[in-house]
């Protein structure tokens, strides 16, 4: 079985509707995949009316998540952002919509904020067709803007577009107020939903927590953690394996799939059926999407 545990749609930062999401995942053989739009559940009733009205002789599930950037110590005296994968919680959570509506707003905000200031200093950048062409309750993000400069011709690639402007040492970078990790964690579970960290060692982004800061969080309820990811050489992968086998964490592997934002296949990283498995039976807030 192929399985995919990671991936984002248009609901968030992706070029994928949540339907021709279901139907790359299809294309690509596989038997699951993971809706996991950052901050938002959004896209969960397109993509489990896209799987429900499959007909072929395939048959692909998909599991309801979200990814939530948390702010989180590193273990030597910063506090940095992590993201969190969440899975198969329950949407209708009140401290969970609260805290998701906080950072969709918040997210709007701030890339309202970046792109005036862009404009304001001569970009080809419109600030209000920018925030129009967004879902309604779509956090947006920074790729928005991105894509805004490549088809301005100012850069030739999303990629470029961080490392010029958009990127945390960029010009015009703000920040944001994550939720505290352990707070996710449990906001998660009191859910009924599991979490694993993702991309935990992915050191080229820039600065990861230690091995110890994962033993504190799985203490805390942690339920997972990405091994293969793109952003992990095999040193790290066999790391990772090695601390979740320590920890008894769930390893997964994920794409981390964006569509055309992200050089990066559908499928191109995948978990093992008995990680789905473990995922699925430590949950309970909702269900894996199937075919009718």
């Amino acid at each position: 079985m192929r399985i995919d545990l990671h991936a984002h749609s248009t609901e968030s930062d992706g070029t994928d509707t949540p339907a021709e999401l279901v139907a790359a995942a299809l294309d690509a053989g596989l038997d699951a995949v993971a809706i996991t739009d950052h901050d938002t559940t959004a896209g969960w009733a397109e993509a489990a009316a896209a799987v429900a009205a499959c007909t072929g002789p395939r048959r692909l599930r998909v599991v309801p998540g979200a990814e939530l950037s948390c702010s989180c110590p590193d273990g030597n005296g910063r506090t940095i952002t992590v993201h969190l994968l969440a899975y198969l919680f329950d949407p209708t959570s009140p401290a969970l919509v609260a805290e998701q509506s906080r950072l969709r707003a918040e997210r709007r905000g701030r890339l309202r904020e970046m792109a005036e200031r862009m404009a304001a200093e001569g970009f080809p950048v419109d600030p209000e067709g920018l925030m129009a062409g967004l879902p309604p309750d779509s956090p947006g993000g920074r790729p928005h803007l991105a894509r805004q400069l490549v088809q301005a011709g100012l850069v030739a690639s999303v990629d470029e577009a961080f490392a010029r402007y958009l990127g945390s040492s960029g010009r015009y970078y703000l920040p944001r107020t994550d939720t505290p990790v352990r707070r996710a964690i449990e906001m998660i579970a009191d859910a009924g939903g599991v979490t694993a960290l993702a991309h935990p060692f992915a050191r080229a982004r820039g600065p990861v927590i230690n091995a110890a800061v994962v033993a504190e969080l799985a203490g805390q309820g942690l339920t997972g953690i990405e091994v293969d990811h793109p952003d992990h050489d095999e040193p790290t992968r066999q790391e990772l394996r090695g601390l979740a086998a320590e920890l008894n964490l769930v390893p997964t592997g994920s794409s981390d799939y964006h569509g055309t934002n992200k050089t990066i296949r559908i499928g191109q990283e995948t978990t093992a059926p008995e990680s789905l498995q473990r995922l699925i039976d430590k949950s309970s807030g909702s269900e894996v999407f199937t075919a009718g």
